[in-house]
């Protein structure tokens, strides 16, 4: 697309009418919202509904499975962002991929709401997986969409819309929570209406607010192209289905055997998406620097959401077995400390956005902002390491210590992952704006892709070591990268 197209855009947006934003942020707001509220909603309980017994209305699953599932779930969510992207950069254009997604993302959790056991959990999973792939990448692209290339607002909008994310995030562990003993099927249902709500109100109001954003198609295919790519995905799909039809019943196909692949997956598809756009020739010779300067952000990134991601596994198993759940007359759900940092990036987030705005030019550069977030990242997993450290392993823990590791994360997030979603939109090919925002989301597929497998060493008698181990190597890796700053940035090309 060039610049004109993007200029062309950006002036069919109506520049003022959210918070100084342009107008189109709050349709995008509010999308997000109701599509976070039903994943995150969804996600509060899942890991409980799968080990939790089926006498008390789970899947009966063994715990370290649970823990493993969980993460190559969310690492499948995030790795679907490829496709997402593809199919938004080459057939349908950002917006109509938010709509498909969405409507694919509520009959997932709708499948869920039924009680039909391990079959409609993986009925659930792949509709969410494929709807999440391709919404969640395109709706950021699309904010992206809105602003100049140096407008200075670019940075605050993200953190506003980043907002919007964990405002439905923070919400929907309390509600879905609530209903948590009384039914898990009845939590999920709650995420399938906050998904349809957010399909309506895309609906209402992406024509008055977000004129052509979203509407183009970056890098068409041609008819006989669109042609030969459906019956490839077809042939996929049938291939598939013979494939897992062979090898489940058989038993060559097992969970551990798939986790495993997954988890290769997380690191060889962005490694092919990097050689791919460093080498296509619609990539110019600036382009072609500003991706390897996106490079290390990347790997920053996989180590971040490392730590992050595990609030929904290990660090929600801590909350069940290892935290006292009865204080001053008031029991707490488990699934409720999974609304903490959401909370938090509520309170924090606007603070973020005036910040880098009163800044301005005189704000710290996109790498360092990265090595910020390492260094709180790594900071909150030595934070939780000192309950045990301090009563030992075999005892309930305050909730305090939770809440103090969720807030010293958060800073780091705020630091990263608003700053990284701008930062993609600013260092993407023009031709593969859609799918860098994937490349973006699968860093977060890498992480939990990893951790899929080191949750497997989480223990009573290794929890120190566990978070000790991760929380420095965090630390190490921000050190690393505050020191080869200049080095980045001059690869960036003015990008800052």
């Amino acid at each position: 697309m060039s610049a004109i197209d993007k200029e062309k855009i950006v002036s069919s947006v109506p520049q003022k009418g959210f918070f100084g934003h342009p107008r189109g942020l709050f349709t995008l707001f509010f999308t997000e919202f109701w599509e976070r509220f039903s994943y995150y909603g969804m996600r509060a309980i899942l890991v409980f509904y799968m080990y939790y017994e089926v006498s008390k209305g789970g899947l009966g699953l063994d715990e370290q499975t649970a823990l493993s599932i969980m993460s190559i779930y969310g690492s499948l969510v995030y790795m679907s962002g490829v496709i997402g992207g593809w199919l938004a950069d080459r057939v349908f254009g950002t917006s109509k991929s938010v709509f498909y997604g969405g409507v694919l993302i509520m009959l997932g959790h709708i499948a869920l709401a039924l009680p039909g056991g391990l079959t409609a959990f993986f009925v659930s999973m792949v509709l969410i997986v494929i709807g999440t792939g391709l919404l969640k990448p395109n709706v950021s692209s699309m904010v992206g969409d809105m602003y100049a290339e140096q407008d200075d607002r670019r940075d605050a909008g993200f953190s506003i819309f980043y907002m919007g994310i964990n405002l439905g995030g923070f919400l929907s562990p309390l509600i879905v929570g609530s209903v948590m003993g009384y039914s898990f099927h009845l939590g999920f249902g709650f995420a399938a209406i906050g998904m349809f709500f957010g399909l309506i109100m895309f609906l209402i109001t992406k024509k008055k607010n977000l004129g052509l954003a979203g509407t183009y198609v970056a890098n068409p295919l041609s008819p006989a192209e669109k042609k030969k790519v459906y019956l490839v995905m077809a042939g996929a799909v049938v291939l598939l289905g013979i494939i897992l039809a062979v090898t489940i019943p058989t038993g060559l196909l097992t969970i551990k055997l798939f986790i495993a692949l997954v988890g290769i997956l997380g690191f060889l598809i962005p490694t092919i998406y990097f050689i791919v756009m460093y080498r296509s020739p619609k990539t110019t010779e600036v382009e072609r620097s500003r991706v390897l300067a996106y490079i290390p952000l990347f790997l920053a990134s996989v180590m971040f959401w490392s730590i992050q991601e595990q609030g929904s596994t290990i660090l929600a198993n801590f909350a069940d077995k290892r935290t006292q759940l009865d204080i001053a007359g008031i029991h707490l759900s488990p699934a409720w400390f999974q609304s903490l940092n959401p909370l938090f990036i509520i309170l924090l987030a606007p603070i973020f956005a005036w910040l880098w705005v009163r800044l301005g030019k005189r704000q710290p550069s996109i790498p360092q902002k990265f090595s910020l977030g390492l260094l709180f990242a790594g900071l909150s997993f030595l934070l939780i390491l000192l309950p045990a450290y301090l009563g030992g392993t075999n005892s309930l823990v305050h909730p305090i210590w939770l809440v103090l590791s969720y807030l010293v994360v958060v800073i780091g997030e705020l630091c990263l992952s608003p700053v990284g979603l701008s930062a993609t939109t600013k260092l993407a090919p023009a031709a593969f704006s859609a799918q860098t925002m994937s490349l973006w989301f699968l860093s977060n597929a890498a992480a939990q892709g990893l951790n899929a497998q080191i949750v497997k060493f989480y223990r009573p008698e290794t929890e120190m070591l566990y978070f000790g181990i991760i929380g420095l190597s965090a630390i190490l890796l921000g050190i690393i990268l505050f020191f080869v700053t200049p080095l980045i940035q001059r690869q960036m090309k003015g990008v800052r």
